[in-house]
């Protein structure tokens, strides 16, 4: 519709009314409100910081240097105040879009013109499709919906999303937003998603701004009367280096974020949001953040208030901007800061210095260009396409996990299994499908719903919700189950179980659902598939083990189109592929475990903690899952054995003898041949699927104290094969970045010896020694 003055000039006054309310119409759905520097305002015409052909960081230097102290102070919150002589209109920071554009922020609202957004499932079922280019094309739309409702003036452009932090613990509530327990997985997953959310414009610009959190060391929310506002993380240098640090490091790295954020709690005895060397020196020194750093909500008032990590809030508020924090999520700066100021505490150039780095994220969005830019034409039919919501199901499709298939139960054949029962507490959920963090789904498809695209269905409950208090329901889904030719018992956790502030106590299932299994088991007439949705892992080692549940699957948190994507596995319309991103622990590991110890490593009668350093006992393996096919592998060409690697100088700050290693950082890494694995993967099997290639690294034993580790992800790949073919995969192996360690000092060295590479049944040894 082309709506301007003259549209409006027509002989027929009725039609003139109409063609203008519906220009009003059309323009509410698709602009908003211009945030700044509008062409139309005279005011804004002559303002430095409003010429697009002016270096964003002069424009930013202008703008701060038309403000008042009293105006900078109030764009240090979430709710940064508008500023009307300047033209500038307020601005709220915080919105969120972990798998999806959500409503869980104040900056983005759901209703009119865009009721919903597509709801892909949570983040540990999407990690376990190990497909960095799904992870990234997820981002993307998300982003394009982001736009849309931007454009809408329904939501913001800066979405603090994503979580990146480790599932050190299985008993965490907020694990189901994580990409799982490995720090390689996690950054790659970083990074893919980082890079989808934020696009690749020209000249710096951004689409969205990205933000990772929780940084750092940040993993458990309410357990055993310990919460996340009043928790100290006591961390080794060599934890913090190559565990917790990874992702984040690898979100600034490889996919350039727009934004950090700092957690609740402290580490080593300080508030993250106030530790200088977190902030200042690491991620923006180290890592070469271009962007803010925010706090999480109230963080700033917690560790004033909660940790009483200061005297006066004024020292507070100093000392979190001298740590190197820009924007507070929070009132706590807008309250504050002035009387920081004025005591000497701060400077005016410190809050010159944190402006600097939000308005510039502002400048690279667009926001102070006096148009919608690139993407203007995004709008409500934008939001919630068949293309959209397509990519919603296969997501779905392959972060879904097989577990068990005795007997090649699966999938199930309409023909000869013609009804379904279909029982348990999450058999006919909705919002349960797409977990925490999440906004208004476009549409549902519940388990019962999709199953029964397949098959007539006999529906129980069996108990009522996931706490499953009595066993007054068990007969009747009992008694379906003896009328069906197979039945499907969908258990499993919800958020009343895992959650933000709501940690888990154990890995069974709640209350009498493992009662149900069993008797429903007992009872049905044709095969058992146990499907389980959660985030955490489970321990269902007594469903494992009974030969009358033939199939589990683990379905995660799968999204809005979760109950079609479990029936198409179920049926065989899809082959499922997805792999665990995390161990699942028996009951017996967490017995005695303290959620509050965050050594990674095991040591005496401690444990340790993820594959990596964990030798004991699991129900099923980080990287399992089975497949309705059979793959093998071979290595297709002869790949290096062997690799002198130099050091600048050889001396003992460098090579070290005693540990037989040299560091990372005083290594020719430039120099260093890289190391081509060939892998060719041959789809054995009757079915078309898909495969991860995992590449695990075991480092040489020598003289590295407290190394400790396992084997370690240095590499994965998906490739899709058809039934009796292959495709050959490579992967390049780098000394520096792939055969490295973390010493008890937290530095990265490359060991001498024999380091195991383990493809599969593969194992390949490459022999690193010292070019002397």
């Amino acid at each position: 519709m082309f709506c301007n003055n003259n549209s409006l000039l027509t002989g027929n006054k009725v039609v003139g009314v109409l063609v203008f309310l519906l220009c009003l119409v059309h323009s509410s759905e698709s602009l908003r409100p211009l945030f700044a520097c509008d062409p139309a305002n005279g005011l804004t015409r002559t303002l430095r910081f409003c010429r697009v052909n002016v270096p964003v960081h002069a424009r930013v230097q202008d703008l701060i240097g038309r403000l008042t102290l009293q105006e900078k102070i109030r764009l240090l919150v979430n709710n940064a105040a508008a500023v009307p002589r300047l033209g500038i209109g307020g601005y709220e920071w915080w919105s969120e879009a972990l798998h999806g554009v959500s409503d869980v922020g104040p900056g983005a609202k759901f209703g009119g013109a865009f009721p919903g957004a597509t709801s892909f499932p949570q983040v540990i079922t999407t990690a376990a499709s190990f497909n960095q280019s799904l992870w990234e094309e997820i981002g993307r739309v998300v982003s394009d919906e982001a736009r849309a409702m931007y454009n809408g003036g329904v939501a913001g452009l800066t979405y603090w999303s994503p979580n990146v932090n480790i599932l050190r613990d299985p008993r965490w509530g907020r694990g189901q937003e994580t990409p799982g327990e490995d720090p390689v997985v996690a950054g790659k997953y970083a990074a893919s998603y980082v890079r989808g959310l934020q696009g690749n414009g020209a000249g710096n610009r951004l689409k969205v701004a990205a933000c990772c959190k929780h940084y750092t060391a940040y993993d458990l929310d309410n357990w055993n009367g310990v919460d996340r506002f009043h928790f100290n993380a006591k961390v080794t240098k060599q934890d913090l280096e190559d565990t917790y640090n990874v992702p984040f490091k690898s979100c600034v790295y490889e996919g350039k974020v727009a934004s950090v954020m700092c957690s609740y709690n402290q580490v080593n005895g300080k508030p993250t949001c106030a530790d200088e060397n977190l902030l200042k020196n690491t991620i923006r020194g180290q890592w070469r953040l271009n962007g803010y750093i925010v706090s999480d909500c109230d963080s700033v008032d917690v560790f004033f208030n909660q940790q009483h990590y200061t005297t006066t809030p004024e020292e507070a508020a100093a000392a979190s901007i001298k740590a190197g924090l820009d924007l507070d999520c929070g009132p706590f700066l807008a309250i504050f800061t002035e009387g920081a100021v004025k005591k000497g505490l701060l400077t005016e150039n410190d809050v010159n210095l944190a402006l600097a780095n939000t308005i510039t994220v502002q400048m690279r969005l667009g926001m102070f260009d006096g148009n919608l830019g690139p993407y203007a034409n995004l709008g409500p039919r934008d939001v919630c396409t068949p293309a959209h919501q397509h990519l919603a199901l296969e997501a779905a499709h392959q972060g879904i996990v097989l577990l068990k298939n005795s007997g090649r139960s699966l999938p199930l054949s309409p023909p000869r299994h013609r009804t379904i029962a279909v029982i348990g507490p999450n058999s006919d959920v909705t919002e349960t499908m797409i977990g925490n963090y999440a906004g208004k789904a476009c549409a549902y498809t519940s388990p019962l719903q999709g199953i029964s695209r397949y098959a007539k269905t006999l529906h129980q409950e069996g108990c009522a919700g996931v706490a499953c208090a009595g066993s007054q329901g068990f007969g009747a889904a009992e008694a379906a189950a003896r009328q069906a030719d197979a039945t499907v018992l969908v258990m499993g956790l919800d958020q009343s179980i895992e959650a933000e502030t709501r940690d888990r106590t154990g890995l069974l299932l709640p209350g009498y659902q493992q009662n149900l299994v069993t008797r429903v088991a007992q009872a049905s007439r044709g095969p058992v598939i146990l499907v389980l949705m959660s985030g955490g892992p489970v321990d269902v080692s007594f469903a494992k083990n009974d030969p009358r549940v033939a199939a589990i699957i683990w379905a995660g948190y799968p999204g809005q189109a979760g109950g079609a994507a479990i029936a198409d596995i179920i049926f065989g319309a899809a082959n499922p592929g997805g792999k665990l991103p995390m161990t699942w622990y028996p009951q017996a590991y967490v017995t005695k475990l303290p959620m509050t110890i965050m050594a990674m490593r095991a040591s005496g009668n401690y444990p340790g903690r993820t594959y990596r350093f964990y030798k004991g006992p699991v129900v099923f393996p980080f990287g399992f899952g089975l497949s309705y096919t059979t793959f093998t592998h071979t290595l297709a060409q002869s790949p290096l054995a062997q690799l002198s690697v130099s050091p600048y100088k050889l001396n003992t700050a460098i090579f070290n003898s005693s540990s037989n290693s040299i560091k990372v950082s005083h290594a020719n890494c430039g120099t260093f041949p890289k190391m081509p694995l060939h892998v060719e993967v041959s789809n054995t099997g009757e079915f078309d699927g898909t495969h991860t290639v995992f590449v695990f690294a075991e480092p040489p034993e020598n003289g590295i104290k407290g190394l400790g580790v396992n084997k370690q992800l240095v590499a994965f790949e998906k490739v899709h094969v058809r039934a009796g073919s292959k495709r050959t995969v490579q992967v390049d192996i780098e000394a520096c970045k792939h055969l490295g360690v973390v010493d008890e000092h937290g530095m990265r060295r490359i060991p001498m010896g024999e380091h195991k590479l383990h493809i599969g049944e593969i194992k390949h040894t490459i022999l690193v020694q010292p070019q002397l």
